[in-house]
Order: structure tokens, then C-alpha cells, then sequence
């Protein structure tokens, strides 16, 4: 069986997949189809795809639609890609060593490690955690300067 990645373009079909996906973890790829990098994160993800796929759905987000821009604001995206990980339609962040939990920004070393992180996320949403910490040495978790607007 083909695994696709589906792309989401609209507001309407990110809220209906946040909805509608239960007792399993929700990995929404925030970025654009012409970043370099968001297409080393989607060769990762098409390779895990059907690792993942009895507790987690993957799927694109283009951050160019105008229809999405409601929820790039409202995750403070701007670095591309950013990948974020929802659990029966709660956002569940992650404590990666960073000052921001709620996203991963940049792209997964290796299969594996999204493999790892996914399913630490998933095993901390079924004990009823919101937050769950990073299954990665920090050698292998991207860093970034993080800078906040009107602070």
C-alpha cells in the first residue's frame, strides 16, 4: 500500500482533521513545498509514514494559502518548517530544550528520530500528559534563536 502525504490548503479542512482524528497522534508540517528544507522534513515523513501509521496521521500544511494564515499566527510561525502535534484535538508540546514547546522547528535528522519522538508523544497523550519530554539527545534536536516581537 502507497502512503500519500495530504496537503491542506484551507481552515476549514485543518480544523476538520483536528477534529476528526482520535486515539491517535496528529503530525501537521507547517512550511512550503519550494523550502529546501521543508522537503527534507517530507522526504522524512513520507519514509515514516507507514511506521506511524496505527497511532499517527500525517499531513502538510502550506503556509502560503491565505485560508491557513489564522493558524500561523496563531502558532508564531516563522521558521519554516514547523511541525505540530496534536492528540484528540489537544495540542500536545513537547520540552525539547527549547524556550518554545509547542512546535518542533526545522527538519528530523533521521527517520528514526521522528519515529521516536512521535511515539513518545503518543505514549504521553495515553497517560493523560499534555507536555511530554523529548526522546532525542540534544545532538540531534535543531536550535534556533528564538526572537519575540514587541517584548
Amino acid at each position: 500500500m502507497d502512503y500519500i502525504l495530504r496537503t491542506l490548503t484551507k481552515k476549514q479542512e485543518v480544523d476538520s482533521i483536528i477534529r476528526d482524528t482520535i486515539d491517535k497522534v496528529l503530525v501537521l508540517r507547517f512550511g512550503r513545498s519550494s523550502d529546501p528544507l521543508s522537503l527534507q522534513l517530507d522526504d522524512i515523513l513520507y519514509k515514516s509514514v507507514r511506521e506511524v501509521s496505527k497511532f499517527a496521521v500525517v499531513a502538510l500544511v502550506d503556509i502560503d494559502s491565505e485560508d491557513v494564515q489564522v493558524y500561523v499566527k496563531y502558532f508564531d510561525i516563522t521558521l519554516t518548517p514547523s511541525t505540530i502535534f496534536f492528540f484528540n484535538a489537544h495540542h500536545m508540546k513537547m520540552d525539547s530544550g527549547s524556550a518554545d514547546h509547542t512546535k518542533w522547528v526545522g527538519a528530523f535528522q533521521r527517520k528514526q528520530d521522528f519515529i521516536d519522538v512521535v511515539e513518545a508523544i503518543f505514549r504521553g497523550a495515553m497517560k493523560g500528559k499534555l507536555i511530554v519530554t523529548c526522546p532525542l539527545p540534544p545532538d540531534r534536536i535543531p536550535k534556533f534563536q528564538l526572537l519575540y516581537k514587541d517584548v
